[in-house]
């Protein structure tokens, strides 16, 4: 690993975390059919994983949002570039997100799924930074608790990249990683292997 990034959850961390959730939310939505609603990008990989784990009939849609630029954060400032095409009355839906940092755009998509009149709404998060938090909210279905640094793989990116990586890593000197995007690609290559 190099100085840059070291592993904060390894891919059979994830890969057991993930198919605890779908566990335990087959349990706790026996008889119904959730509804998986995922933002993408980053939250494409978890939602992928976590709906084969669940040993339910669901469904799955989308939702994606606009970028915030060179922001690291939205601070809820957020605008819906695809929507959920179904009706969301009085059926189970699970927001699912690769990260809660904020809660900021969590708090914002909730409320927009909220307006749908779902018979249920809750969120599940991979990881759940709650160091950063500014609003109130606790995510119902937590993978991993996230330490108050900028991560990347399974889903999670930087410019874009690194979102294959099979672990989460902890960027330990984003400045470095900025200086030269390329320096977690041999990475890559160890992942495939």
């Amino acid at each position: 690993m190099t100085e840059v990034a070291s592993v904060l959850y390894g891919r059979e961390d994830v890969r057991r975390r993930v198919g605890e959730l779908g566990r335990t939310i087959t349990g706790d939505y026996v008889g119904r059919e959730p509804v998986l609603v995922s933002v993408l990008k980053g939250g494409a990989m978890f939602l992928a994983d976590l709906m084969r784990a669940v040993d339910l009939p669901l469904e799955t849609h989308f939702m994606a949002i606009s970028r915030y630029g060179d922001a690291e954060e939205s601070l809820g400032r957020v605008q819906i570039l695809l929507d959920v095409d179904v009706d969301l009355t009085d059926r189970h839906v699970i927001l699912v997100e690769d990260i809660v940092d904020t809660g900021l755009t969590s708090r914002y998509l909730l409320s927009v799924l909220r307006s749908r009149a779902p018979a249920s709404l809750e969120l599940c998060s991979l990881l759940d930074k709650a160091a950063r938090r500014i609003v109130p909210l606790s995510p119902r279905y937590v993978g991993f608790e996230c330490p108050d640094a900028f991560v990347v793989g399974y889903g999670l990116d930087f410019d874009e990249r690194y979102r294959n990586l099979a672990d989460i890593l902890k960027v330990n000197d984003l400045s470095a990683l900025r200086a030269d995007p390329d320096v977690l690609a041999p990475l890559l290559a160890r992942a495939a292997a």
